[in-house]
């Protein structure tokens, strides 16, 4: 059973999410919180494995608040940030508190579903009409920031991390460097610990404030 957090300041909204989840034999709605500051509190009380956070709430705002839950808890939920505008320029920020993947609000029930199973396995996700944006305000914000643990990756765990950071599938990876899966699932493993980072979403940001990917170089989609 995948427990789940809600946070957002629209009691609609928060009713809306819940009408859809609960629908669901796997998902459990544990808590809801109407901002920030009252996600903090039921998360240290509920332990959910997923936040539903909305990025814009009063006082304490879903950036915040993503970035104490996940610096106080171990191991601590995952955050799926959800946003109403693909333009929300705080969702950069969002990434960099801790939140693995996020969604826009109007997204298919089938995808926040989805999202929600994903990201509770590991996983990231993220609304593909936002993800050019997201780059570009890595490449826009912030001159490179190499960081000290780059020197410890193999020439492998570099191509491997260029890839992820391209946002490629461990089978595309893979395909594209020539190895196996588990190969490249090893490899990200690996990369992971090296660098002291949880997950996929940390590693994208690694890459490309560390300069070792230049988003202006990135193909367009």
């Amino acid at each position: 059973m995948i427990r789940v957090l809600l946070a957002d300041d629209q009691p609609l909204i928060r009713t809306g999410l819940r009408m859809i989840l609960s629908a669901e034999p796997d998902l459990e709605i544990v808590g809801e919180a109407s901002d920030g500051a009252e996600a903090i509190t039921l998360c240290a009380l509920t332990r959910p494995d997923v936040v539903l956070m909305d990025v814009r709430m009063p006082g304490t705002d879903g950036i915040e608040a993503t970035r104490t839950i996940t610096a106080s808890q171990d191991p601590p939920p995952r955050v799926l940030v959800l946003t109403t505008f693909d333009l929300d320029d705080v969702v950069y920020d969002a990434l960099r508190a801790g939140a693995c993947g996020f969604l826009l609000k109007d997204a298919s029930e089938d995808r926040l579903i989805t999202a929600i199973r994903v990201v509770s396995d590991g996983g990231a996700m993220f609304a593909p009409s936002v993800t050019r944006r997201l780059i570009e305000e890595f490449a826009r914000r912030d001159h490179p920031h190499p960081h000290p643990s780059l020197d410890g990756l193999t020439e492998r765990e570099v191509d491997v991390l260029r890839q992820v950071a391209r946002g490629l599938s461990n089978t595309e990876i893979a395909a594209t460097l020539f190895v196996t899966e588990n190969t490249v699932k090893t490899h990200i493993a690996r990369l992971l610990r090296k660098l002291g980072i949880r997950d996929r979403v940390q590693a994208v940001v690694v890459a490309y404030e560390s300069g070792l990917v230049i988003p202006s170089a990135e193909p367009e989609p």
